[in-house]
């Protein structure tokens, strides 16, 4: 394990903060600049980051890299793939990269663990298969054609997130007759509206939980059984119809599950990580195993750019130190996340998860306070929605908000307008973040409003109303199109960028004892020894 550094006793803090309070950047004139455009879009794994509409210049970004190798960020990431104990409080490692399979030969947390996770792929996906072919039958025989995943947080947030996703395409690998359905919510109204329509002996249930205790989701499997018996089938009867997926398989087995439609992770996958274990069985059943393993093939291009990328060419690295300065240098303590693709209207929430629940603390790994804030808070939704919106504060709101745009170059639906709707949304996500960048002074808007028509003092009158600081930091992710790989890709991007964070301010990004505290109090209320 590498020794521990307190961010803000480094050198590069330093630094940062006198090039912070000495040279204010203005975006205006560091975009007049094309060499610097330039060196700030960078590619790999077939993703596009364009942060030039970041509000940084070259000793910025010198002593942000200074700061990563101060604070030790790439040594980390090498014990995180090398099966170091990273997780310090729950003393285990965090393999979720081990799931991608590996880039390279004899890989370094061993053929144990890798046989342990191929094994379980073929199973999950088998079943999956079978699923998808009309072989999952009920009780009385009748095929399964409607699924119903309970989870919730990590065991809902992903699959879900990623079937929306990829299910959206026209004529693509989410082709069946099996629909997939979610529900994480133990409100009945929930369980209910899901339950609408669906036919109860055709219907399947995967219940995902690591410990097999959650209360959330175990209250709501108990309503599914309810209503299967309400319908006919008896509680004694009903195995056929249930999945498991958990870290617990013994339990599971206890409660009446069969051990062919058990399925198991380990305890070294976090929940916010563990879309690419078994928990993706709702995702493989829509999209399929060939497409499955391309998700998996997607996050594992971005694990090898990661690991071998040079600290300038790094987007996980880059991202990471941009989202830093934002946050501790320019005093913008959130992030606003805009996809401009339909099919990505839940990757906000995903990454809510991911961001919030991996970095949000306020202990350094050694135990100590952390003196410098954390985590920032991530919000957003899809971008066209949003600039009729929540997109005013972020022109001209006393707020500065940084934004991640996502766009989608090339789409896949089959409209014969399809195209022209693109050149819309595409069109949309140049001008906004172009407009946060550049603003407009309140000269331009007197010229802009007299173009109008307006008499000179009406526009002296609006001109400030109408006028944009601008200067607002963003950065724009471009994908070529939406598709198993890219998508694993972008997930795989947002993980590491994750993790770099954390390395820089000396936290754990793998525990989340503030979610477990919620869960012990409810217990104890229900036990009558809570407050």
């Amino acid at each position: 394990m590498t020794t521990f550094t307190r961010p803000e006793l480094t050198p590069a803090w330093q630094t940062l903060g006198r090039l912070a309070s000495q040279h204010p950047l203005s975006l205006s004139h560091l975009l007049a600049d094309s060499a610097r455009t330039q060196s700030l879009n960078l590619q790999a794994a077939g993703l596009q980051l364009d942060a030039s509409r970041q509000r940084v210049d070259q000793s910025v970004l010198h002593a942000l890299h200074q700061w990563a190798e101060q604070m030790q960020v790439m040594t980390r990431a090498r014990d995180l793939f090398a099966g170091e104990l990273v997780n310090v409080t729950e003393g285990r490692a965090a393999l979720h990269v081990a799931l991608r399979g590996s880039f390279v030969k004899n890989p370094p947390w061993g053929d144990k663990v890798s046989g342990l996770v191929e094994l379980e792929l073929d199973r999950f996906l088998s079943f999956a298969e079978r699923a998808r072919n009309g072989h999952w039958r009920g009780l009385d025989g009748q095929i399964i054609t409607d699924v119903v995943n309970i989870g919730i947080g990590g065991s809902d947030l992903g699959p879900r997130m990623a079937c929306q996703a990829l299910a959206v395409r026209d004529g693509g690998a989410a082709s069946s007759s099996l629909r997939v359905h979610f529900v994480s919510n133990p409100d009945p109204l929930a369980l209910q509206s899901v339950l609408a329509g669906l036919q109860p002996a055709r219907t399947g249930f995967i219940v995902q939980s690591k410990t097999f205790t959650t209360q959330e989701t175990l209250t709501l499997a108990a309503s599914a059984r309810r209503w299967l018996q309400d319908a006919g089938c008896p509680v004694e009867r009903q195995a056929p119809h249930w999945v498991a997926v958990t870290a617990k398989t013994d339990l599971a087995r206890q409660q009446g599950f069969m051990p062919e439609q058990t399925f198991s992770f380990w305890d070294w996958v976090g929940g916010r990580y563990s879309v690419w274990s078994a928990i993706g069985l709702p995702l493989a059943m829509a999209i399929g195993s060939s497409a499955f393993k391309a998700f998996l093939q997607g996050a594992r291009a971005m694990d090898e750019h990661f690991l071998s990328a040079d600290a300038q060419h790094n987007l996980p690295l880059t991202m990471a130190l941009l989202g830093a300065w934002n946050q501790h240098f320019l005093q913008a303590h959130t992030l606003n996340l805009a996809p401009y693709a339909y099919g990505l209207s839940l990757f906000p929430a995903f990454i809510q998860q991911l961001e919030m629940e991996s970095n949000g603390k306020r202990t350094h790994i050694d135990g100590s306070p952390v003196a410098v804030s954390t985590a920032p808070v991530v919000w957003g939704g899809l971008g066209s929605d949003g600039q009729h919106a929540y997109f005013q504060l972020l022109h001209q709101g006393t707020h500065t908000v940084p934004v991640d745009f996502i766009g989608v170059l090339q789409t896949d639906s089959s409209l014969p307008l399809a195209q022209s709707h693109q050149e819309v949304v595409l069109g949309n996500l140049l001008a906004q973040a172009q407009a946060l960048a550049l603003g407009r002074d309140a000269e331009r808007t007197l010229v802009a409003l007299q173009a109008e028509g307006m008499s000179e003092e009406e526009a002296r009158r609006l001109c400030p109303h109408r006028t944009y600081v601008g200067n607002s930091p963003n950065s724009i992710v471009w994908m070529d199109r939406l598709s198993p790989q890219s998508l694993g890709t972008l997930i795989a991007l947002y993980e590491h960028k994750v993790f770099c964070q954390a390395a820089l301010w000396g936290i754990n990004p793998y525990d989340q004892w503030g979610v477990e505290l919620g869960k012990t109090m409810v217990r104890d209320m229900a036990s009558g020894s809570g407050a």
